[in-house]
């Protein structure tokens, strides 16, 4: 049981083959996959796909990168769609330094206004957080995200900071980085935070683990990810797959 909490299945990476991927993915032994949407095409697409599979579930938000490209109109409709029964999250939202299309304090502003509204609709949310740390977690306590809590995304940051996450009732959630021999952060993460505060993703097409190292990532390539964790933490493959599993599904309240 191998639960890819953040996968983008709706991205054009997988136009041609999205159903192979998918089929890879079961055969692989993944159980649930959660396809996050972040414009209006991608959240689109993954509410089509929820539609199409009984395992696959939905995040929807707006992307940090994109904040200033999105209006009102777009707000409302992702409060819609959360009422919708496999949509399981808000999100990703968040702010990214790294690319500069959108400002920073319009990124900041539909951040908070998307922590509202997860509130709002009692969903937890998912975080993406590129090169603005400090930024981030003073957003998540200023606006109190705690109350709803959810996932660190693709975390890289150090261990300091992923117990600060956790103290906000926020889930790490490592990656393909974790398999890469020089990212030494995700490894001190996995081996030092609880496997209860821990969930696994692929984030695909991007950040492939090795042995796919710069190649397409896909959903069934995170058993490398929970492979990669059970060496670090001296636990079984089966551990890590079923507390991250659980960990899931509780968070997303799957059963």
């Amino acid at each position: 049981m191998l639960f890819d909490t953040h996968a983008h299945l709706n991205a054009t990476q997988f136009d041609e083959d999205v159903v192979d991927v998918i089929n890879r993915a079961k055969m692989e032994g993944v159980s649930h996959i959660v396809v996050v949407g972040f414009d209006r095409q991608t959240i689109t697409r993954a509410m089509e796909l929820t539609e199409m599979y009984d395992f696959i579930y939905a995040a929807v938000g707006w992307h940090p990168v994109d904040a200033i490209d999105m209006v009102d109109e777009d707000l409302s409709w992702i409060e819609e769609l959360a009422s919708h029964p496999k949509v399981v999250a808000i999100g990703e939202m968040g702010l990214d330094y790294y690319w500069d299309k959108s400002p920073k304090d319009v990124q900041k502003e539909v951040f908070r206004k998307q922590i509202k509204l997860a509130k709002k609709v009692n969903l937890p949310i998912i975080i993406h957080n590129r090169e603005a740390t400090a930024d981030v977690l003073q957003i998540l306590e200023e606006e109190n995200a705690e109350q709803v809590g959810g996932i660190m995304h693709c975390f890289t940051g150090s261990v300091e900071v992923a117990k600060k996450c956790m103290d906000m009732n926020f889930y790490i959630s490592l990656g393909g980085p974790v398999t890469f021999k020089n990212a030494k952060k995700p490894k001190e993460v996995a081996k030092d935070i609880p496997l209860e505060n821990l969930l696994i993703e692929t984030d695909c097409p991007y950040l492939a683990p090795h042995p796919y190292r710069g190649k397409r990532n896909e959903p069934s390539y995170v058993k490398y990810v929970a492979e990669s964790i059970a060496h670090l933490k001296g636990i079984t493959v089966e551990e890590v797959s079923e507390k991250t599993a659980l960990n899931a599904k509780k968070l997303f309240g799957i059963k």
